[in-house]
């Protein structure tokens, strides 16, 4: 059995490496990282060359069918239904990736670049395992990866607001911890200290942050909150990710539809953040 090679495009230090721990302890910590695990030496010496878009999207079209040759690290490829209109039903998730599982999962993540710097927000909406929606804007010219990361939690709450209100079970997955932990476990104890930290330090983005809380607060034993580890290759985080992105390039200030068609390889292919 050959041994395992990884690649590393974007860490403390890029290249391939031959363990799993130098892997790790170059890419913990950076929310951006981008790697990828190889079944051989070739393989990765091949994937280094390109770019992390173009294996990536390489990999989810071994995984809808084509050729297996090679797995990540830690995530395999996450692939789900396109939009039913525009595109055919490809293959089910692997039982590493978070389960869509309620009748609407909500992906929603942000871009900055630099940091602080341009910002964007985007969001991909799953009916059960059915891409639905893509979502993207509120890019604003001097915003932070948190204020990005914070707005697509409010994005998606207010999205999730009256499908709750209809009985549907909602999940919404973000690769930001900062943004769950905010929302989910401070907030609380903010708001009963009169929205000030200990020492009676501000609360940096505090206003994004109660209106999520509020929103949150109406709908908490209803909806499920879960972390998704960022660019490992999980389907509905890489596509947010795509549209938070495109939200920067394009100074999207509103948060607007995707319209165009929906094509999972061609929105993997376009720059991640």
């Amino acid at each position: 059995m050959s041994k395992k090679h990884y690649v590393i495009w974007k860490g403390a230090q890029t290249g391939v490496f031959d363990t799993w721990a130098t892997v790790k302890s170059l890419t913990a910590g950076s929310k951006d990282a981008q790697y990828m695990g190889f079944a051989s030496k070739a393989e990765a010496d091949a994937a280094f060359k390109s770019t992390y878009t173009k294996a990536l999207m390489k990999r989810s079209l071994e995984k809808s069918g084509g050729p297996r040759n090679s797995s990540p690290p830690t995530n395999a490829t996450n692939s789900s239904s396109e939009n039913a209109s525009t595109v055919k039903k490809q293959t089910k998730k692997s039982s590493l990736t978070p389960e869509n599982n309620a009748d609407f999962n909500i992906y929603c993540d942000g871009a900055c670049s630099p940091n602080p710097g341009k910002s964007g927000t985007g969001m991909a909406v799953y009916e059960k395992d059915t891409l639905a929606q893509l979502w993207y804007g509120l890019h604003q010219k001097m915003g932070t990866n948190n204020t990005a990361e914070l707005n697509g939690m409010l994005e998606a709450f207010r999205f999730a607001k009256p499908l709750i209100a209809q009985n549907k079970s909602v999940q919404v997955l973000s690769d930001s911890k900062y943004s769950i932990d905010c929302i989910t476990k401070w907030a609380k104890g903010w708001q009963a200290k009169g929205w000030k930290r200990g020492k009676n330090e501000e609360i940096k983005n505090l206003a994004i942050i109660q209106e999520c809380f509020s929103l949150y607060q109406a709908m908490a034993d209803k909806i499920i909150i879960t972390h998704v580890k960022g660019h490992a290759n999980i389907e509905g985080n890489e596509l947010s990710d795509r549209m938070a992105v495109l939200a920067r390039m394009k100074a999207e200030q509103g948060f607007v539809q995707y319209t165009d068609s929906i094509n999972i390889q061609d929105i993997l292919a376009m720059p991640s953040g």
